[in-house]
């Protein structure tokens, strides 16, 4: 396994600390919690960094990476939740669009096609990290100022989402002529 994709493993194994810091209150909890989360989100710039420029891309990573990204993003959403930080529905919206996009995707394979990351796929995962780790640190230091940076951050990545899971059907309507 190179490189990369043992970064795309880690960032996987570094979800349940994230979860448990997250949810059990011990001292320092939620600041660990952002640093895990933080740390995680970062380590999926590196390793696509990595696999491009070393010439490291696989199969495995080509699957495995845009996954990881999905359980990182959906384990921080369903714990908000559960912590009331996030109305629910917002979040269904956020995981049937990774379903959709995701059968799109194994639609597409199975007739050789290669479903590639979009600008807007890309914006909505950025977004959708920006608006977390703005949860995670209860909005501050916005809330110095009472501006609802948490709040608006959360429904701009909830619009990217709708936006680019439409996007992404359109540009490949190709997938449901071939049915």
């Amino acid at each position: 396994m190179n490189l990369p994709n043992k970064i795309t493993v880690i960032r996987i194994l570094m979800i349940p600390f994230f979860i448990a810091a997250l949810l059990i209150d011990f001292p320092f909890h939620q600041p660990i919690a952002a640093a895990l989360f933080i740390i995680a989100a970062l380590t999926d710039s590196l390793d696509g960094y990595l696999a491009r420029s070393r010439n490291l891309v696989t199969d495995f990573g080509k699957f495995m990476d845009p996954l990881a990204d999905k359980l990182l993003v959906c384990s921080a959403l369903i714990c908000f939740v559960q912590l009331g930080s996030v109305p629910a529905w917002v979040v269904i919206v956020i995981i049937a669009r990774e379903f959709a996009v995701t059968g799109l995707r194994t639609l597409a394979a199975a007739d050789g096609i290669v479903i590639a990351a979009s600008k807007w796929g890309k914006a909505k995962t950025m977004s959708q990290m920006i608006a977390i780790v703005i949860i995670l640190f209860n909005n501050w230091p916005f809330s110095l100022i009472n501006f609802p940076a948490d709040t608006i951050m959360i429904y701009v990545a909830t619009i990217l989402t709708i936006f680019s899971g439409v996007d992404y059907f359109i540009l490949n309507r190709k997938v449901f002529r071939s049915m």
